[in-house]
């Protein structure tokens, strides 16, 4: 999908803040880059909840609920964790890589923040998000009617911006010096075979094997480094 906004993370805090409130936003980017990890951040920024669900593990009755008789009549009761009394942040990961069928049963939720009966409490944010087609990732192709109920923005990774993140949330210092002194380490495009590749998510993992294992603490045997060296 060819997209005119290519922002970084401090550009979709900025889209997720003024947008979001007002029209549902789908955040495009490989994985791993921290896209749901901008979506909790930004949840709890605004004070709401986030409820995340997985598109691709998810089937139609996930969404739409289950048929209940009352009376003369019948009414679809939607999932607990859909159906809230407070307003909050619903976040639809991986939202192109579930079936057509489960992608008609967003159509309402999306533009309409609606479930059968059931809408969504005012105040109510909804958010997308999915890998492209060039990510080697599951990927279904979405419908143009989906399409048109969202803002679409892609995220990129940004060497500062991940930074920044980093030194306050504590990752290792092996990490963030390195990539200080390596910035084009930071990311790689995902590889077209089953192999490891550089992304946020995984200089994250790293650090917390590196913490794990007490390194500059303590020296680490050989078989260690090679190991870690594998994340």
């Amino acid at each position: 999908m060819n997209l005119p906004i290519t922002v970084n993370q401090e550009g979709l805090k900025e889209i997720l803040l003024n947008i979001a409130p007002v029209r549902p936003v789908f955040i495009w980017g490989a994985p791993g880059i921290g896209k749901s990890a901008l979506v909790e951040e930004f949840s709890i920024e605004v004070g709401l909840d986030c409820v995340s669900l997985l598109g691709s593990q998810l089937a139609p009755e996930d969404i739409i609920g289950i048929p209940q008789i009352r009376g003369n009549t019948s009414e679809f009761l939607p999932p607990k964790m859909i159906a809230r009394e407070e307003p909050y942040v619903l976040f639809l990961d991986e939202l192109n890589a579930c079936s057509q069928e489960v992608q008609k049963a967003f159509y309402s939720l999306i533009y309409e923040k609606r479930v059968g009966e059931y809408h969504l409490p005012e105040g109510s944010i909804v958010i997308g998000a999915g890998n492209r087609t060039q990510d080697s990732a599951i990927v279904k192709t979405m419908s143009s009617a989906l399409i048109n109920r969202m803002f679409h923005v892609q995220l990129k990774p940004d060497v500062k911006s991940w930074l920044s993140w980093a030194y306050i949330h504590g990752i290792h210092e092996w990490v963030t010096d390195y990539i200080s002194q390596r910035p084009d380490h930071l990311f790689s495009e995902p590889p077209k075979t089953e192999e490891p590749f550089s992304t946020p998510r995984s200089w994250h993992m790293l650090s917390d094997a590196l913490k794990e294992f007490g390194a500059g603490e303590k020296e680490l045997s050989i078989e260690t480094i090679r190991m870690l060296s594998c994340i």
